[in-house]
């Protein structure tokens, strides 16, 4: 298991049994990638306390901070296994926007924001749609009127 600590007012990432050599630690080449992406989840849920903090004019502990980080990444975990299961036992090796609300579906808050968003995504792709298909009849009746032209000059 690895924690992300401060010590010093320093990030520091530690796996459970290992030792620190001077404020380094040493990962095997494949943590590499899951130590940045929790590092990156708990400075930003620390930035996201500094602000909430201020408003507020409280103080949130680093601890508080840590253990709000390890909650957030931990959830994420497990939403991440749960739309591959999702995915998996529809028989598709590809995540949809269906997966994503029925991983949401036990916040309700969570749930609505993502329906709200699934809702503008299906409007915008419809636009779009609609757009192409008139952009791709402007051509076509453009290419027609330059074949007409060049009978007629023929």
């Amino acid at each position: 298991m690895t924690t992300v600590n401060w010590e010093n007012d320093k990030l520091v990432c530690v796996q459970k049994g290992e030792k620190k050599n001077r404020g380094w630690t040493h990962w095997m080449e494949g943590d590499t990638l899951y130590l940045r992406l929790k590092a990156a989840v708990h400075y930003t849920v620390g930035s996201l306390c500094q602000h909430i903090a201020a408003d507020c004019e409280k103080q949130i502990t680093k601890q508080t901070i840590a253990a709000i980080a390890e909650t957030a990444f931990r959830q994420c975990d497990i939403f991440a296994k749960d739309l591959e299961a999702f995915a998996r036992h529809a028989k598709r090796n590809t995540v949809t926007v269906d997966d994503v609300k029925l991983t949401a579906r036990r916040t309700t808050a969570l749930h609505n924001y993502i329906q709200q968003k699934s809702e503008e995504l299906a409007l915008n792709n419809q636009e779009l749609k609609e757009k192409r298909k008139k952009n791709a009849a402007k051509r076509k009746s453009k290419d027609m009127e330059a074949e007409e032209e060049n009978e007629v000059e023929d």
